[in-house]
């Protein structure tokens, strides 16, 4: 016997097919919501660690900058010392620099040259006397600029010529004038300032 199915199955079909279509459809937005939301929450979480590291970062760079301005005013601190203590050492040794001042003159005036008065200024001294010529000038150049431990950058102010005395002992010189730097005793070898000290301590 044959039986015929009078129904509209394939209606049915197309319903059912859409029913499956709208519930995939319905699956496949639950599942990329899903996966939205877990992409959200993951990126959420790396934010929230990564302003985290940034926050820790900004605090020890505060504390740091503090730090190193600490660390620059002791630097401040410990320039001023040392300039308050260099001072102090300068004004102790310049009383010995008389001292200095004669003994290097005795060693580096040649002969033939007569100083007749010099004057300290800070750290430069005034020479003013006779030679007998300019060569001899010119050696006591050469000692103060090259032989002298204590005396630096002569400069040649003056020199002509004068004479002096009269009648039969007059002579003909020259007058000149030198202007140097005197060196400070620290910056001198130990075993240069240890004679003068030791001739200027005899009785």
């Amino acid at each position: 016997m044959i039986r015929i199915n009078l129904l509209p199955h394939r209606e049915a079909r197309r319903k059912q097919r859409q029913k499956d279509f709208v519930a995939l459809l319905l699956l496949s937005g639950i599942f990329g919501a899903l996966i939205v939301i877990a992409v959200g929450a993951y990126f959420s979480n790396q934010l929230s660690d990564q302003q985290q590291r940034n926050s820790f970062i900004k605090a020890e760079n505060t504390r740091l900058d503090g730090e190193i301005k600490e660390v620059a005013n002791l630097k401040q601190e410990i320039e001023a010392l040392k300039a308050r203590q260099q001072a102090v050492e300068d004004l102790q040794s310049d009383r010995n620099q008389p001292v200095y001042l004669m003994d290097e003159l005795a060693q580096q005036v040649p002969e033939g040259v007569y100083l007749k008065s010099f004057r300290q200024d800070g750290q430069r001294v005034l020479l003013n006397g006779y030679a007998q010529s300019n060569e001899r000038v010119s050696e006591l150049l050469r000692n103060l600029g090259n032989q002298s431990p204590w005396l630096e950058r002569p400069d040649l102010i003056e020199i002509r010529s004068t004479g002096i005395g009269a009648g039969k002992d007059a002579k003909k010189v020259f007058e000149f004038t030198i202007n140097a730097g005197i060196k400070r005793p620290r910056d001198q070898d130990p075993a240069a300032t240890a004679a003068p000290v030791a001739a200027a301590r005899k009785p």
